[in-house]
């Protein structure tokens, strides 16, 4: 871990309130949104250009990291989550708000590489893990925080959860400029002759069938597997259930707390006792089943329990994926964080669109399809970790892994 409990602090801190912004949108948008004419597909084209954006942005945001170091791109991710939060809560016009959600996935999306690399650069490879849990822990506390304080503030006005959390992430910034320290040397910085690399299908092609691409397609499926639990479990318990939103908010709130508790205080003892690929196969065997069991309960106190069975294995994901493509990046912490965040954009886009899709077929075929995707990805982890060597440098070209067999 990070020797200096200040420095955790703030990089846990920066994740909880970027985290908190995000997870306060959920309960209020579709209201907010409703006040300005918006249909239910202008809703799902807002949410997804947020993660949209930061398929495109975060991998220039993890190279300049490595040119400029981890503070900088820190300080423009907060910011930048000031900025587009001010933007939300003064919007009057339905343009205005998909703006300002593309300005926040471009300027935020710099957040977790940064922290992610931070990480990288401060801990051992023992370590690692447990690091990558406590930034995971933080998302998901952030994530717990954010639709209570969100709902009890809208009952105010709905802007005003935008403008608070606006205001938290403005002094943020400020508090990572004073006195957040560097932890990337000079000497170590990747050159600033080459030409910064936008994210492209080519990219993304390179990234895949590069020596990191297993993992890389993990960052997609345990994004996509979420995702498509959150993206219409809402629809799902008001019809099979009859759930008012308060229930749903409890079970959300409760799933949260969950995937707090486990990414912060169970994925380092349990990597360190077992093993990064052991506790990945474990994990999506556990979401894989946990999708079935989501479909079982009849009660209240059921659904909680399925979902949060669920939650354990999809929060154990995360953390030891991140934790293993750092170890195998080398000096290019960076430029991998970035491309791991690529790819878990990319299942936040890809996830509530199939999710929404296969809702309008059966009411449960979005999660008998999240079952049988978690495990073709149980079966081909396990395949794929029987070739897989001591853990080494990759090569990385122009923030990038270079092309090559699993």
């Amino acid at each position: 871990m990070i020797s200096n409990r200040r420095n955790m602090i703030l990089l846990f801190a920066t994740l909880v309130i970027v985290m908190l912004g995000f997870g306060l949108i959920i309960p209020i948008l579709p209201f907010y949104v409703t006040e300005m004419g918006a249909t239910g597909r202008d809703l799902g084209f807002i949410m997804a250009i947020f993660s949209l954006m930061q398929l495109i942005f975060a991998p220039i945001w993890g190279q300049l990291s490595d040119r400029y170091g981890r503070k900088p791109l820190l300080v423009v991710g907060v910011a930048g989550n000031a900025i587009s939060m001010l933007l939300l809560g003064l919007s009057t016009e339905l343009w205005m708000v998909y703006a300002s959600r593309a300005l926040a996935g471009v300027l935020s999306s710099a957040t977790l590489p940064a922290a992610m690399a931070y990480i990288g650069d401060s801990t051992s490879d023992r370590d690692r893990s447990a690091g990558m849990g406590a930034i995971g822990a933080a998302m998901g506390l952030g994530m717990v925080l954010g639709p209570g304080i969100g709902g009890w503030l809208a009952a105010r006005s709905l802007a005003l959860p935008f403008f608070v959390a606006a205001g938290l992430s403005a002094v943020l910034a400020v508090v990572i400029l004073l006195v957040l320290p560097e932890s990337l040397p000079k000497e170590r910085r990747a050159a600033r002759a080459a030409p910064l690399r936008a994210l492209s299908p080519r990219q993304l092609m390179d990234a895949l069938t590069g020596p990191m691409g297993y993992l890389f397609f993990l960052a997609f499926l345990f994004n996509f597997g979420l995702t498509n639990f959150e993206a219409v479990f809402g629809l799902y318990a008001l019809e099979r259930y009859g759930y008012n939103t308060a229930q749903v908010g409890t079970i959300l709130t409760a799933i949260g707390l969950t995937s707090t508790v486990v990414q912060g205080g169970l994925t380092g003892p349990l990597t360190r006792r077992w093993g990064d690929i052991p506790v990945i196969l474990g994990s999506l065997l556990l979401s894989a089943v946990g999708f079935l069991v989501m479909l079982v309960p009849e009660t209240f106190i059921g659904v909680l329990l399925a979902t949060c069975v669920f939650m354990v294995g999809n929060a154990l994901l995360r953390p030891t994926v991140s934790s293993m493509i750092s170890q195998r990046a080398g000096r290019a912490q960076g430029a991998a964080m970035g491309m791991n965040n690529a790819f878990m954009s990319l299942g936040r886009i890809a996830g509530p669109i199939w999710a929404g899709l296969a809702l309008d077929r059966n009411l449960f075929l979005p999660y008998l399809s999240g079952a049988v995707v978690m495990g073709i990805g149980f079966l081909t982890t396990l395949a794929w970790s029987r070739r897989q060597p001591e853990v080494e440098e990759v090569p990385v070209v122009e923030g990038v892994p270079m092309a090559g067999g699993d």
